[in-house]
């Protein structure tokens, strides 16, 4: 029940471009290139790790794969 209420918000934090955690924008955040082609890396300042799809300008959580 926990998951349904925080899920949308996440969801409209990302559509934003805000950090899920401490609500910063992430075009602030550290980028590097990522090893998924079309994709950057974003850290937010709190530590959290992002990626950016730069076709689709949206932003996800990163995978632990992807870290």
């Amino acid at each position: 029940m926990f998951k349904n209420i925080i899920a949308p918000v996440q969801a409209w934090l990302l559509s934003r471009g805000q950090c899920v955690g401490c609500g910063m924008p992430l075009d602030g955040g550290k980028s590097e290139t990522a090893k998924v082609k079309g994709h950057n890396k974003i850290t937010c300042k709190c530590g959290r790790i992002f990626m950016f799809n730069t076709s689709t300008k949206t932003y996800r959580r990163a995978l632990f794969e992807e870290v």
